[in-house]
């Protein structure tokens, strides 16, 4: 199964890429100014979550390394929209929240992101999206786990 010229997963892989790449694009636009896409990220979870996290649980959730998450609390942080705490009985660990001015942030972005979303669901019908859900959400999690193989 390791044929390289498979073109069921070339195609699949090049579109997912190609429809990530845009997505980001189009949503990274519209954000509020001085917003990226993984501070809104961040903001969003922190606000779905609403409980503290450490930034360590931040990097693993989004697979990127503990320093780029460090790299986006600090701006976060900067920018008021999340507060740091050290860890009480470990003085090595902190957590994070999110802020009233950073759920204000998010609640900012989500509005000006949701016409773009809503739009594309629309465009492609609500039972094709439902339909496709399953497959990515099962893809989602084979990566995952590839990766926590890995290391």
């Amino acid at each position: 199964m390791s044929d390289t010229s498979d073109p069921l997963s070339i195609a699949l892989f090049s579109e997912l890429f190609m429809a990530d790449q845009l997505a980001r694009n189009r949503l990274s636009k519209a954000l509020p100014k001085g917003m990226e896409l993984s501070h809104f990220s961040v903001l969003n979870h922190l606000a779905r979550a609403n409980e503290e996290r450490t930034p360590a649980q931040l990097a693993r959730l989004f697979h990127v390394t503990r320093g780029a998450m460090t790299n986006t609390l600090n701006r976060l942080e900067w920018a008021g929209h999340i507060h740091i705490r050290p860890d009480w009985d470990d003085a090595r660990r902190k957590f994070v929240t999110i802020s009233p001015a950073g759920r204000s942030a998010r609640d900012a972005a989500l509005q000006a992101i949701a016409p773009i979303l809503s739009d594309t669901i629309e465009a492609i019908g609500a039972a094709k999206v439902r339909a496709a859900l399953p497959v990515l959400r099962e893809m989602r999690v084979r990566l995952e786990d590839d990766t926590d193989l890995r290391g």
